[in-house]
């Protein structure tokens, strides 16, 4: 989903009601930004509150063969700092309804239970293993419905199948279920709501079908998931309890598909590097908890990433993290509530998927990207072809300014490729040439004297 994609972010296609007002009740954040500009990695991000390359998840988690093809995990490592995890330990009735892609997908089956991440209770789609919601499909002119992604029964059930224009609301009851179950316990909670509605391919209810087109059919299910999201949030602020207690966060986890959603004033999209492909819009909803004299407005100034969540929404629960947990994501809480219009202080940076040199009949782009203060710095992965732009004065990335800017450029270059060398490598720079990279190390196995070297090598190993 896009920045633009929301009425409340100047969408003039689609209206998103349930969404604008809990913007006209809540904050708006312009300058937020997700930590990958494609789903698994910017899911990893938010959940960990780390960069997504500390656990090899770079790129959207496919087949066995592909992922590794792309230098990547199959899953995510259950060792990884979840947020879930840390908050059930203190006490929180925790769940995650909706697309998970953080393992369990294709013929990747024998991925952990999205549970064993820290959460009581699950309902997924076809992307992730335990219980799930599978889609039915109806275009107008069909008598039967169709099935997609039959195969995800193998990853786990119950299953159940309904039409895919109404899935959102399917684990909006489940959310609701989990949310009354949590209260009658005397129990917090804290819940991922994760629809996939906005994700191609398309399937809003027939009614609303229209021409067909890509755009019309997205626009479509916007709309839809925007109006499934009512139940959920009038409940919660019809209810004193939850109104005064419960924070909502409302985002998106990267840019738009090319033709379908909008990046609105920012260049670029899904996959890319470019503001279009991070930067995304962050609705903060929470009556009891924001500043009040904060309610409607829209916070232009502050920078920050979805990896501040998980350190920052610990700190609203008055729970510490653990101690042997080094989060890359920053305390932004008193930004959220509206107490601050500051930004992280570290820079933030980006490497585009390994598989993704080029998206959506674009050129060749940029490999690592980085933002400080109003700095964007774009390179391939030794430094070369830099683009430098101002965004406070050019938030659409149109002027490069690398020209006139040398020193600086070499400045960002050193920091950028110096945080990349600290992250595991993956593919990108063999897939981003066409050419692999061969390695070819012959030891003779015996030494002359009797001893065998392969033994020795195990021994050093094993000491090291």
């Amino acid at each position: 989903m896009g920045w633009g994609d929301f009425s409340c972010f100047g969408n003039r296609d689609a209206s998103t009601p349930q969404v604008d007002r809990l913007a006209a009740e809540g904050i708006r954040f312009t300058q937020f930004y997700v930590n990958a500009p494609i789903c698994s990695p910017s899911r990893c991000a938010v959940a960990t509150g780390q960069y997504p390359q500390r656990w090899r998840i770079t790129s959207y988690l496919s087949n066995r063969a592909d992922n590794d093809r792309r230098g990547m995990a199959q899953w995510l490592d259950p060792k990884a700092p979840v947020l879930a995890r840390i908050l059930r330990q203190h006490g929180y009735a925790t769940g995650h309804f909706g697309k998970w892609h953080l393992g369990g997908q294709r013929d990747v089956d024998d991925a952990p239970p999205i549970g064993e991440y820290g959460f009581d209770e699950t309902l997924t789609n076809f992307e992730g293993m335990g219980a799930k919601l599978l889609p039915l499909t109806l275009k107008p002119g069909d008598a039967q419905p169709g099935r997609i992604w039959a195969d995800a029964e193998r990853l786990g059930g119950p299953v159940t199948w309904m039409q895919r224009s109404e899935i959102t609301g399917g684990f909006v009851k489940a959310a609701l279920d989990f949310i009354n179950r949590a209260v009658a316990d005397g129990k917090p909670f804290y819940i991922n709501l994760w629809p996939d509605d906005v994700h191609s391919p398309y399937w809003p209810p027939v009614a609303k079908w229209g021409d067909g087109s890509k755009r019309g059919l997205y626009l479509a299910v916007l709309e839809e998931m925007d109006r499934q999201f009512g139940r959920l949030f009038d409940h919660i602020r019809n209810t004193p309890a939850l109104r005064d207690n419960t924070l909502i966060l409302l985002c998106s986890d990267n840019g738009p598909e090319a033709g379908a959603g909008s990046a609105g004033p920012f260049r670029g999209g899904k996959a890319t590097l470019y503001e279009g492909g991070t930067r995304s819009p962050l609705v903060v909803w929470g009556p009891g908890l924001v500043a009040q004299d904060k309610a409607g407005t829209r916070n232009e100034t502050s920078v920050f990433a979805a990896f501040d969540l998980p350190p920052s929404l610990l700190a609203v629960a008055g729970v510490a993290a653990p101690a042997d947990v080094a989060f890359d994501g920053e305390n932004v809480v008193p930004v959220l509530l509206g107490q601050s219009a500051a930004s992280r202080t570290a820079p933030l940076f980006w490497r585009r998927p390994p598989d993704r040199k080029r998206a959506y009949g674009s050129g060749r782009l940029p490999d690592l990207s980085m933002r400080e203060g109003n700095w964007k710095l774009l390179c391939e992965y030794d430094g070369t072809r830099p683009q430098l732009y101002d965004l406070g004065a050019d938030p659409g990335e149109s002027v490069n300014r690398a020209p006139e800017q040398p020193e600086l450029v070499a400045q960002l270059t050193r920091k950028l490729l110096g945080w990349n060398r600290t992250m595991p490598p993956d593919t990108g720079p063999v897939l981003a040439s066409g050419k692999p990279n061969v390695l070819f190390i012959a030891i003779e196995d015996r030494h002359p004297d009797g001893i065998s070297l392969g033994s020795q090598l195990r021994d050093a190993s094993a000491k090291r």
